[in-house]
């Protein structure tokens, strides 16, 4: 006899629930033991590779799997330590998964994630979830309720509660995790990390991060009062389970495939989606936690819907230890560019705007950030570009005392691998990556209310601003979806 939805939805929390009693126990897999290390010499140069034998790979899940989900399934595979064995997406089948579909064609298949850890949890090790900011939540932490390693595209969650629940789940359940900011394991990682210990980067005070791309949603009607409706559902997409524990809204083209970034209500607009990369460095190793003020100094388009099309925003950090305070002023918008030093290099100033003395005001920038301390200035770029020292006399200057900073040929991927195969720990967990998307969550809130908030970083809430107060846990979840919120 066929079971009913109803039955099917029962049998679903009644495992859920079962995991938060089994949760914390975790067993390695047997090629946790035996894999092989990669062996340096005394100066870290590689000269033998991990060998990584078929019993030895790391049994992996995929959730989200088209778009930029198959580019995390791909360097997942690339790397030679992952054995695919289950595919999710909630449009499987669709134009974007269908590639994945083809080059994976033993994994299983499902379009919910509930029913493929239901039927395989005991055939994979890890999960990676590269789905849209809005649903990173539900499949991450039920994955490490069941001991699963989980790596999680930035940014983690959608709201600034989702993070939280994340970091305490990551204490609770002991897994192996790793969000996607994927320059932040290679060159800069190890540069800011050595420069700051060595006190190269000290006694910072100011810094500008920005990035000025063309985004989607920079075209839309910005007197826009309600959410878009129409279009057909693709035959491919369970448009319900779409929404995961967010409230239903009717479908629309503008929702998916990437689309979701633009709304408030799915995405982290382009704080979320660049400043993981841009921000990682300065944010863990100035160690600046969460900030105490976030001003909108400057929001171009405001809409209650959608990001703005462009923002100033002005995050204030206090002392921490012997460290100043800290101001990192964020810009985004094609023409919303900051001002930078006149010795910057190599862009296009543009000579008829006004600047502070000493600073110009470029035409062109690439993402990155200039951080200003107390006696050299740095410029930086995205991912895993380095530092470089401004002006390049006091390079030369110094170039020859800068201390060396170890050098890694593990990309973020093969890094979260080996931390799942217990070889290594990853240099992103969600203890470094959380905090860094609750600076997002808490950036995203001003944009939206276009409203200076005040943050007390002890009570981890906004002290002048009941409604945004409510944002940072967002929506109260959907009928059904309640379990997930009950597992941290």
């Amino acid at each position: 006899m066929k079971k009913t939805k109803q039955a099917e939805n029962s049998k679903r929390r009644d495992f859920i629930k079962k995991a938060v009693s089994i949760g914390s126990l975790m067993v390695l897999p047997s090629h946790v033991l035996f894999a092989k290390k990669e062996i340096r010499d005394a100066s870290g140069k590689v000269i033998q590779k991990a060998v990584v034998a078929p019993n030895d790979k790391v049994n992996l899940a995929c959730c989200g799997i088209g778009n930029r989900g198959a580019s995390v399934v791909r360097y997942l595979n690339d790397t030679g330590a992952a054995n695919v064995v289950a595919l999710c997406d909630i449009n499987m089948g669709g134009e974007k998964t269908l590639k994945t579909m083809d080059i994976h064609k033993k994994a299983k298949q499902y379009q919910d994630f509930r029913i493929m850890f239901d039927e395989m949890s005991d055939k994979f090790d890890s999960v990676s979830v590269a789905t849209p900011d809005f649903s990173h939540f539900p499949i991450t932490i039920l994955a490490m309720s069941m001991g699963k390693h989980v790596y999680v595209e930035k940014p983690l969650t959608r709201t600034f509660q989702e993070s939280e629940m994340l970091i305490r789940a990551a204490k609770k359940f002991n897994v192996a995790t790793q969000m996607g900011n994927q320059g932040h394991c290679q060159d800069n990682y190890y540069q800011f990390k050595t420069w700051v210990e060595k006190g190269v980067i000290k006694d910072v005070k100011e810094i500008t991060a920005h990035m000025n791309g063309n985004r989607r949603w920079h075209r839309w009607d910005t007197q826009m009062k309600k959410f878009p409706v129409g279009g057909k559902i693709p035959k491919t997409l369970d448009w319900d389970n779409w929404h995961v524990a967010y409230p239903y809204h009717d479908f629309h083209k503008d929702f998916i495939d990437g689309q979701w970034r633009c709304w408030y209500a799915f995405g982290n607009g382009a704080l979320g989606d660049w400043g993981a990369h841009i921000m990682d460095g300065f944010h863990q190793f100035l160690d600046l936690g969460l900030p105490q003020k976030i001003e909108p100094k400057k929001l171009t388009g405001h809409n209650d819907l959608f990001y703005p099309q462009s923002s100033t925003l002005k995050f204030h950090f206090p002392k921490r230890g012997n460290m100043p305070k800290v101001n990192v002023t964020w810009y985004d918008g094609v023409e919303n560019l900051p001002e930078v030093p006149e010795n910057y290099g190599d862009i296009e100033i543009d000579t008829k705007a006004k600047a502070k003395k000493g600073m110009v005001k470029p035409k062109g920038l690439r993402p990155g950030k200039v951080i200003y301390g107390k006696d050299l200035t740095f410029k930086g770029g995205s991912h895993h570009r380095t530092l470089k020292i401004l002006p390049d006399e006091n390079a030369k200057d110094i170039q020859n005392n800068l201390p060396e900073y170890h050098k890694s040929e593990t990309n973020h991927f093969l890094n979260f691998l080996n931390a799942s195969r217990g070889l290594e720990k990853t240099l992103s967990p969600f203890e470094v990556g959380a905090p860094l998307s609750q600076v997002f969550c808490l950036g995203t809130i001003a944009q939206q209310l276009d409203q200076t908030l005040l943050f007390d970083r002890k009570t981890k809430t906004i002290t002048n601003n009941p409604k945004a107060n409510q944002l940072l846990k967002g929506y109260p979840p959907r009928k059904g979806w309640e379990e997930f919120y009950k597992l941290a």
